[in-house]
């Protein structure tokens, strides 16, 4: 993941960009205006700058609205981590947008097009397209509704509908989670912003759950069942909040019933996890084969 000392280099090397940008847009600016005898001989060249005089123009006032933005934002959250802030997540995404728009607009001014009388003929057919891409609308703006909020940021361990996991990314189309097996899911944001969300980072604490079945045959009590559960785990006792331990009883079928151990892990460590709920399996399949605690 990106640190804050990543991302302020990051940040270095944007206005480093931004100042080359500015110089080439000044000298194409300055051949334009003069207008030098070889572009007669050479249309194509005069094209070739007309339309990057027009994406780096664009470019350049969307890239100092960025860097206002940006530091006026850093300065009034200082304390947040940058890697994590979906504020700036969101600025980055529409800024992106913005240059491939007015980049597809440059592409036309090449060919010698009249951008005006292209954007007409655009506005007439915007119903159309917003019809056949109204889904493709939908999750951009269900994304940057979830960017400019902070009920998810990157790193949160959350559960999505029936999808658990860490939030890797946040784009305008999805959110990528990667789960407990280290799978990559991506959900749609359309999915998302209709689905119920519970973010076990907002309380800085994960709940760590497993479901099991175990047969009418096998004689035990549920007493009996937690007591040897909680000693199975006594090993990790420094990993888990031991009062938040749980065993509920789901269901009683007619040949077994169903049970959900619970904990909370105060400070997320995939790896103890991992042990715990090995442990806990261990123990399960002891009991289910009849096994002695």
């Amino acid at each position: 993941m990106v640190t804050d000392k990543t991302y302020k280099n990051t940040n270095r090397r944007e206005r480093i960009i931004f100042v080359i940008k500015l110089l080439i847009y000044s000298g194409i600016v300055y051949f334009n205006v003069e207008h030098p005898a070889f572009y007669d001989k050479f249309q194509w060249l005069f094209k070739i700058t007309n339309a990057l005089s027009f994406f780096l123009g664009a470019n350049i006032v969307i890239s100092i609205a960025w860097l206002v933005i940006l530091s006026w934002y850093t300065r009034r959250h200082r304390t947040k981590p940058l890697e994590k802030d979906n504020f700036i997540l969101g600025i980055n995404r529409i800024t992106s947008v913005m240059n491939t728009a007015f980049f597809l607009l440059a592409i036309p001014i090449f060919f010698g097009k009249d951008l005006m009388q292209l954007i007409t003929s655009i506005t007439i057919v915007a119903a159309a397209i917003a019809l056949l891409t109204k889904d493709y609308i939908s999750n951009m703006i269900n994304g940057l509704i979830v960017m400019f909020s902070d009920q998810l940021s990157l790193g949160d361990q959350v559960r999505i509908g029936e999808y658990r996991g860490r939030i890797m990314d946040i784009t305008l189309i999805n959110v990528v989670l990667q789960n407990d097996d280290d799978d990559i899911v991506i959900i749609p944001n359309s999915v998302v912003f209709t689905s119920i969300i519970v973010n076990q980072s907002k309380q800085n604490i994960k709940k760590l759950s497993l479901e099991f079945e175990l047969d009418h045959k096998h004689k035990f009590t549920p007493e009996e069942l937690e007591m040897r559960l909680r000693r199975s785990i006594e090993a990790y006792q420094r990993y888990y909040r031991e009062d938040s331990f749980s065993l509920k009883t789901l269901e009683i079928k007619k040949d077994f019933v169903q049970f959900k151990v619970q904990l909370l892990v105060p400070h997320p460590d995939k790896e103890k996890e991992r042990l715990i709920k090995r442990a806990l399996n261990t123990e399960i399949i002891a009991i289910a084969e009849g096994g002695k605690g």
